[in-house]
């Protein structure tokens, strides 16, 4: 999609850095955005949580929460009046001022963490209270993960702490795979512990533990749910699909089948056999496939095509066409 830029709005401009728009436009809540462009937008002087609350709708109660996210991620500096900030924030230094706690495409590459193979070693820990704070007292890169997870989760309970420390220190996740994990998770609105873990443990034995495969998965695993969700929609399925079933929708979305061609073999199970079944409906899309039928219209003609010969042939062995479509018409 193309865009013209009106230049007329262009007589006076301020400055976002970079790594606002590389990196945090998924983490950053609308709030959070709005108050950092209010205080890039007023730089050099002092500006208030009641003006910026006035000024950009976000409620007062919030501002405070919103700053310490961008003092957290070294984007504000902080000082005594946070609100206040340099007339420009070069690029060079917040990147510096963030080893592994930002999603920095251009950055040098770090040496990847090592993730344990052995399965005994993945079995999640239940530390103490002491020992989680004796972690981030000597991990940096672990505190500042925790300070930006709980800018999206809140204040992180016991059982959340131990599942990202065992993400990063055991499954070697990094950071920035981390956080795009539970960005994710937000978004489809599943953000207990277990499941996170579950998807983790996935990314971790698919060696996905880098920010561009971590995104390429995320942008799957949406396509997979906008899928499934069509078809549990017209399915009317009113659980979650199985895991043998949800085997049977990933291989319809790998073979290429349209949502319209599934929903009509969906209607074409139901008139043979009155249920749901998934591997009946399985059969039906793969035989069409063999029989190069692609379309609904595809298979309407054959039928059509069908009851006329069908017609024509009453007692006479039927033509090599009719006798391909007996298949079409779930002779299984």
């Amino acid at each position: 999609m193309d865009f013209n830029i009106n230049s007329g709005v262009w007589g006076t401009m301020f400055g976002v850095p970079h790594i606002i728009a590389d990196n945090f436009l998924k983490l950053a809540t609308a709030d959070q955005l709005k108050v950092l462009l209010y205080i890039l937008r007023f730089s050099g002087r002092a500006v208030s949580d009641e003006e910026i609350s006035r000024n950009t709708g976000v409620p007062i109660q919030n501002i405070a929460d919103s700053v310490q996210f961008w003092q957290q991620v070294n984007v504000l500096a902080g000082q005594e009046n946070p609100t206040a900030v340099p007339q420009s924030i070069p690029q060079t230094a917040v990147q510096q001022s963030i080893p592994q706690t930002v999603m920095i495409q251009n950055a040098p590459q770090q040496p990847e963490p090592e993730v344990p193979k052995n399965n005994t070693t993945r079995q999640k820990q239940d530390l103490k209270p002491s020992e989680i704070s004796e972690i981030l007292n000597g991990s940096p890169d672990i505190s500042e993960l925790f300070k930006i997870v709980e800018s999206l989760l809140g204040t992180l309970n016991h059982t959340q702490q131990n599942s990202i420390i065992w993400m990063y220190n055991y499954l070697g996740l990094k950071t920035e795979v981390i956080l795009t994990l539970i960005q994710y998770c937000i978004n489809i609105d599943k953000t207990n512990s277990g499941y996170i873990e579950k998807i983790a443990c996935n990314w971790a034995e698919n060696e996905i533990n880098t920010f561009e495969s971590a995104q390429e998965e995320v942008q799957r695993l949406t396509k997979f749910n906008d899928f499934t969700g069509f078809i549990m929609k017209k399915f009317e399925m009113n659980r979650r699909p199985t895991t043998k079933q949800a085997e049977f929708i990933s291989q319809w979305q790998s073979e290429g089948f349209s949502l319209e061609l599934i929903g009509f073999a969906y209607e074409k199970t139901i008139e043979q056999i009155n249920k749901l079944s998934f591997e009946y409906i399985n059969k039906i899309l793969l035989t069409w496939k063999q029989n190069g039928y692609t379309t609904i219209k595809n298979i309407k003609d054959a039928e059509l095509d069908f009851k006329r010969n069908k017609k024509s042939t009453q007692n006479t062995s039927v033509s090599s066409d009719v006798d391909k479509y007996k298949v079409v018409i779930n002779k299984f």
